[in-house]
């Protein structure tokens, strides 16, 4: 199974490039890993660009305020729900600055919320990196999370 990050707005900040490329890396040790970087625009014209990014085969989960939220044990249990599954790609939508789109959250087959606080857009990015990675140490039984 492949992870995407699909997320909207400009390229990593600079200070936290190297802790983001870092998670990625180390996700890349479990699956292979990609960013894409959708630049943002009108809501309608982001969720153009998000829904054509997407393969029919993509299982979307959409980050999203209003989301259910999930701890890191319910961020593992989706991915081996994906990896049971044979999910061809799991992609991990963060929307723009005003949300996205109706018709990408009509596309997503999850909706998630990381907290009920709210982050920079570029720190979500950096959270949701470690999640995922969180998540796959989990699956595998390693020690990086202590529960």
């Amino acid at each position: 199974m492949k992870i995407l990050f699909l997320s909207v707005g400009k390229k990593h900040d600079a200070a936290l490039a190297e802790a983001i490329t870092d998670f990625t890396s180390r996700i890349s040790h479990y699956a292979p890993v990609e960013w894409k970087l959708i630049p943002a625009d009108a809501i309608e014209a982001e969720g153009k660009s998000i829904i054509k990014a997407l393969d029919e085969r993509d299982y979307a989960v959409l980050l999203d305020e209003k989301g259910i939220e999930v701890d890191s044990a319910s961020m593992a249990n989706l991915l081996d729900k994906r990896l049971n599954a044979s999910t061809h790609c799991i992609v991990f939508i963060i929307g723009g600055a005003y949300g996205v789109n109706e018709s990408v959250r009509a596309r997503a087959n999850a909706v998630i919320a990381l907290s009920k606080l709210t982050f920079p857009h570029m720190l979500v990015r950096l959270i949701l990196a470690e999640q995922v990675y969180r998540a796959f140490t989990i699956l595998k039984g390693e020690k990086y999370h202590h529960s």
